[in-house]
């Protein structure tokens, strides 16, 4: 069992048993500004579009255990499109995603019953690492599942990855119906501004 002190951060920790050695760790937390300007904090993934709805609909599902995601992504797909997103990284200028099927921004690399969504985070490194996927479809993710699985998704066509210390997504089109959780919660929708908060928790397994 992990023990976390040292911080006045309220937030629900799971993080991956491979992160507890027997000693003390500082790992860093992620933060999502929320529409009232309040902060929400991560210490697993946050994720948009897709990714989160089927997290929305897979909590109907727990009696299946982890196969409640794919359950959920899979009926999260039922009326699912693809939409053009802009994103701002480290306040930088915006760049133009289209066609993104979900977006997922983590602090650690697993989501979804064991995914390992975001292969190459690492949870005391200062960044965020964000995994994006374009223009899936519902046989894609199907085709994909096992890589998604594995981690080695990064090498499949309109697969992308990048490292981050700030983020800001908004959809093009501004429909106001663009899913957003973190952490298996859901937040409400677009836009959001997530970051890093580096070294935030001591960890004691």
């Amino acid at each position: 069992m992990a023990l976390f002190v040292h911080t006045n951060i309220a937030l629900p920790l799971v993080v991956h048993a491979r992160y507890c050695a027997g000693l003390r760790t500082r790992i860093d937390v992620g933060v999502v500004n929320e529409d009232n300007g309040e902060n929400h904090y991560f210490a697993n993934v946050a994720d948009i579009h897709l990714s989160a709805k089927a997290g929305f609909y897979a909590a109907r599902y727990k009696k299946f255990g982890n196969l409640c995601y794919v359950i959920g992504a899979l009926q999260g797909f039922m009326g699912h499109q693809n939409r053009d997103f802009r994103i701002k990284v480290d306040d930088g200028e915006w760049e133009l995603y289209p066609q993104v099927t979900a977006l997922c921004i983590g602090n650690a690399k697993y989501f979804g019953g064991g995914m390992k969504i975001v292969p190459n985070v690492d949870p005391s490194n200062r960044s965020l690492e964000v995994v994006i996927l374009q223009d899936f479809k519902w046989y894609d993710f199907i085709l994909n599942l096992h890589k998604i699985y594995n981690g080695t998704h990064l090498t499949v066509k309109n697969v992308t990855s990048r490292s981050v210390r700030s983020i800001e997504v908004e959809e093009v089109s501004c429909s106001g119906s663009i899913y957003v959780q973190s952490d298996g919660e859901h937040l409400g929708f677009l836009p959001r501004k997530f970051h890093i908060l580096p070294a935030a928790i001591e960890m004691i397994c």
